[in-house]
């Protein structure tokens, strides 16, 4: 249940003030918006904003992704309606390539995260990336946690301590994954290889070197594709006339 939990009524039918971000937003026939929210108490949910492009309507600027915000809305269908939005602190400045990253972060929440389905904790953590892309310049270390975390929190975690055969991971070994399985070690060093270390760094947080950044991208590029089955990310193209890829 929300943190507003008394501010509304049991059976959904009205929401007010809850802690949300703004996922995605699109015009809807001429005068409206349907905004993607992921929201702390209630989860991923589309909402209808009426007439929120109207050029008197000041909440066109305010609903925008990453600025932190408390929503208000009503109704009992599958499309509920806006009633309310004030900002909820400061707005998160995200530009170049930190844009991009926050970008791909909203994108694995909208296909990964089930509608309805409130993961307060996950919430948290994506305010807190999204602050630190904006002031951290090893935003590559910032997705992989991210990543790492939002699969743990929906039930998709993936044993970076212990290979699929119940060893631990040792730190000079390497280890390939195989999904639906987790890691095996492999004498193999390839692309699809890991080392051990890296896979430790990844658990504590603690990844340091570029070896183990490409190598914690490359493994997790193949365990987000597995669990979006093959859907492409349109936010990867963005990073192509950089040069860089992001996990997919």
């Amino acid at each position: 249940m929300s943190a507003t939990g008394s501010d509304y009524s049991a059976d959904r039918s009205r929401v007010l003030l809850e802690n949300a971000v703004i996922l995605h937003r699109r015009a809807y026939r001429e005068t409206s918006l349907l905004l993607d929210v992921f929201s702390a108490g209630w989860g991923r949910l589309r909402v209808l904003a009426k007439g929120a492009k109207r050029s008197r309507n000041d909440q066109s600027r305010l609903l925008q992704p990453f600025v932190p915000l408390r929503l208000s809305w009503a109704g009992r269908g599958e499309l509920p309606v806006l009633t309310g939005a004030e900002p909820d602190g400061a707005t998160i400045g995200l530009d170049g390539t930190a844009l991009f990253c926050g970008l791909y972060m909203n994108e694995l929440l909208l296909h990964l995260l089930p509608p309805h389905d409130p993961h307060p904790g996950v919430f948290a953590f994506y305010l807190e990336s999204l602050r630190r892309l904006a002031s951290d310049s090893c935003r590559e270390r910032i997705l992989r946690f991210f990543e790492i975390f939002l699969l743990e929190e929906i039930g998709y975690g993936l044993s970076l301590e212990r290979e699929a055969q119940g060893r631990e991971i040792d730190p000079l070994k390497s280890y390939s994954y195989i999904p639906d399985h987790g890691l095996v070690e492999t004498d193999e060093r390839g692309m699809d290889s890991v080392q051990g270390s890296t896979l430790l760094g990844l658990q504590r947080q603690a990844l340091e070197s570029s070896n183990e950044l490409q190598e914690a991208k490359r493994l997790m590029r193949r365990v987000i594709h597995h669990h979006l089955n093959g859907r492409a990310l349109k936010s990867r193209d963005l990073f192509k006339p950089l040069g860089k890829v992001l996990s997919a």
